[in-house]
């Protein structure tokens, strides 16, 4: 991480990778989108190059071309192709194993939330079947996210859902 960057805004850095953490809303859609290791491939590359949070419009900025370990962006919140609030991020890390690939990203100060969120891909070599996963811890950041409280959490499990729509299928 370069000197001159924010630290994260919660201190379990890392958490979806193993155990999320309590005192968090945390939630985890898995669900499957076609069969192969192609597809799976294909996805990885998808997820690696930002390809979900362009895809559902949110991406604003990246310093770095593909998801890497200590790369910040931002990405946008708000109603339809109006970005009303500017959410910076940093990728805690990236998966790069043989059958699950994505990465993670934490929230910085000026985020509305505090937690962390995985983008991920798995393949299941026992049947061929390709899975997209999003999973994720946070709280409320700022006061309008607490006063939304659980509108706050349906519209991030919608998110969730548009996130996997975004990939690609072969089914």
């Amino acid at each position: 991480m370069p000197e001159n960057s924010a630290p994260f805004t919660y201190p379990e850095v890392g958490a979806t990778r193993t155990t999320m953490p309590d005192g968090y809303h945390r939630f985890s859609l898995r669900r499957p989108i076609g069969h192969g290791r192609e597809l799976f491939d294909r996805t990885a590359t998808h997820i690696l190059d930002f390809g979900i949070q362009k895809g559902v419009r949110t991406f604003r900025y990246a310093d770095t071309e593909t998801a890497q370990p200590g790369t910040e962006l931002t990405v946008v919140l708000g109603l339809g192709p109006v970005g009303i609030i500017s959410a910076p991020c940093r990728v805690v890390y990236v998966l790069d194993e043989p059958d699950r690939r994505g990465f993670a990203y934490g929230t910085l100060p000026g985020h509305p939330e505090i937690g962390e969120e995985l983008f991920a891909v798995e393949y299941d070599p026992s049947d061929g079947t390709v899975y997209g996963l999003i999973a994720a811890f946070s709280k409320p950041g700022a006061w309008y996210v607490r006063l939304g409280g659980p509108v706050v959490r349906l519209i991030q499990r919608w998110f969730a859902h548009r996130y996997l729509n975004t990939l690609p299928t072969n089914s």
